[in-house]
């Protein structure tokens, strides 16, 4: 059985301490534990793709540049309705 990959979720540090946050802070925006946040800070475990989501809107970034799979950090045009 293959083994999950893990992401390499550096850039959410690197935007958190842009902002000057703390690990409480943006977990409390989250409406996650900060020793959730930690978590998926590090790599320990993957972040689920509905607060994958969130911190992309909350940094004003892409699900991509997150991912680390591109280095374009400009989010995508908004769908148009």
């Amino acid at each position: 059985m293959k083994a999950k990959k893990r992401y390499n979720f550096e850039r959410i540090e690197m935007l958190r301490k842009d902002k000057h946050l703390n690990q409480t802070e943006i977990a409390k925006a989250l409406s996650i534990s900060q020793r959730s946040y930690s978590h998926y800070e590090i790599g320990d475990v993957n972040i689920p793709l509905d607060i994958l989501c969130e911190l992309a809107r909350f940094h004003g970034t892409s699900i991509d540049y997150l991912l680390n799979l591109t280095d374009e950090s400009k989010p995508y045009p908004p769908k148009k309705e």
